[in-house]
């Protein structure tokens, strides 16, 4: 019996941001690559060097995945992102230069319980990233994580 099923993969995350060209400056300013200007303001995407980041207005994305847009949450809302390093030393420097761009620092860097080292910060809409070099996570000379298997 053949399976039909779908090759799962995630290719974009999509962040609902109060500020479009606030936005797109920060992450251009921490040196994602804009792709796709044919969008102008309307939608915004970065090359990540594996997924793609959007950046949509927040009301129009809750209009699009038709929930509310208000009250927009100020408190955690189950989601990071990370940005892995390959070592102690980029964490630290990752972290300083996200701040010098506008970024807030969630959580300074600091020894992990599972042998890492990890600090977060919030971009200009809070979204958490993760900074972090983590035992058993390679990323390559592609940018890209690798994972044993």
């Amino acid at each position: 019996m053949s399976s039909n099923a779908p090759t799962p993969r995630f290719t974009v995350i999509t962040l609902g941001v109060g500020d479009i060209r606030a936005s797109i400056a920060f992450y251009e300013a921490l040196g994602f690559q804009r792709k796709f200007r044919a969008t102008g303001e309307a939608v915004a995407f970065f090359d990540t060097g594996g997924t793609v980041i959007g950046l949509f207005p927040w009301d129009q994305l809750a209009a699009d995945v038709t929930l509310p847009d208000q009250p927009r949450p100020t408190a955690f809302r189950g989601v990071t992102l990370a940005w892995n390093c390959g070592s102690v030393e980029e964490v630290d420097q990752v972290l300083d230069f996200a701040i010098s761009k506008g970024a807030s620092l969630l959580k300074p860097a600091h020894k992990t319980d599972y042998g890492g080292y990890s600090g977060y910060f919030g971009d200009p809409d809070n979204h958490p990233w993760e900074v972090v070099v983590a035992p058993g996570i390679e990323v390559g000379d592609d940018r890209r994580v690798h994972l044993p298997d």
